[in-house]
């Protein structure tokens, strides 16, 4: 009997142990092969996605400034004070003006028209001439025409564009610019004989053309409205 109960008792235990132990794994979980061990928990470094840097967020002005900063417009900064003046009237009649643009602009419009005029295609550069700078071109052309004479021009280069003059005359933006050019010019009679310039030798010229724009309108276009030449 004495050993019967010892071999009941132990069987007992086994079971309250086997109970114990389920119990244990149901609270605390199983490794299922993603668990990280002390060693890989004490190692691992933190998901930088989420990660706020104080640094930064604790220097809010700083941020503002570098998200507004705006490329420099160098042409504008260079300006004497009377010429900057009529920049900044400009630029806040149209906030999209900058002076580095418009002169890019200005030199490629110099360059067509001038080889279009002498070509005769009128109609192409229309679009970007005023009304009187348009009527005395055409009629230059006509001339020429008239005459059996062509024109031939090559602008070799254009050493320098600069501002001249800006200002808001009412609704219009104006600006001036000085172009400094080396070019060939040569018209030729019917014959093909040369009547005036030389195909070989190089003009520099100096020119000073006068754009204006309506700020308001939705043509983006500037319109040449006057044309001088500079003597040397």
């Amino acid at each position: 009997m004495n050993g019967n109960f010892q071999l009941f008792d132990l069987i007992f235990l086994v079971l309250v142990a086997g109970f114990l132990i389920y119990r244990l794994r149901n609270v605390l979980g199983r490794r299922g092969g993603y668990e990280q061990t002390p060693d890989e928990l004490a190692g691992r470094k933190p998901e930088r996605e989420n990660v706020i840097d104080l640094a930064k967020a604790r220097q809010p002005e700083a941020e503002a400034e570098t998200e507004d900063a705006r490329p420099v417009d160098a042409a504008m900064a260079a300006a004497p004070p009377e010429l900057a003046a009529g920049l900044v009237q400009i630029q806040t009649a149209d906030p999209a003006f900058t002076a580095d643009g418009f002169l890019v602009g200005a030199r490629a419009a110099f360059e067509m028209i001038v080889c279009a005029f002498a070509e005769g295609r009128m109609e192409d550069i229309r679009p970007y001439l005023g009304a009187e700078v348009y009527a005395n071109f055409d009629a230059a052309v006509k001339a020429r025409e008239a005459a059996g004479e062509t024109a031939e021009t090559q602008v070799i280069s254009i050493k320098k564009a600069t501002l001249a003059e800006a200002s808001m005359t009412g609704r219009d933006a104006v600006v001036s610019v000085e172009f400094v050019t080396e070019q060939v010019n040569v018209v030729r009679d019917a014959e093909g004989k040369v009547v005036d310039g030389d195909p070989n030798l190089i003009d520099t010229l100096t020119d000073v053309w006068t754009f204006a724009r309506d700020v308001r309108s939705a043509d983006p276009n500037w319109k040449l409205m006057v044309t001088r030449s500079v003597d040397a």
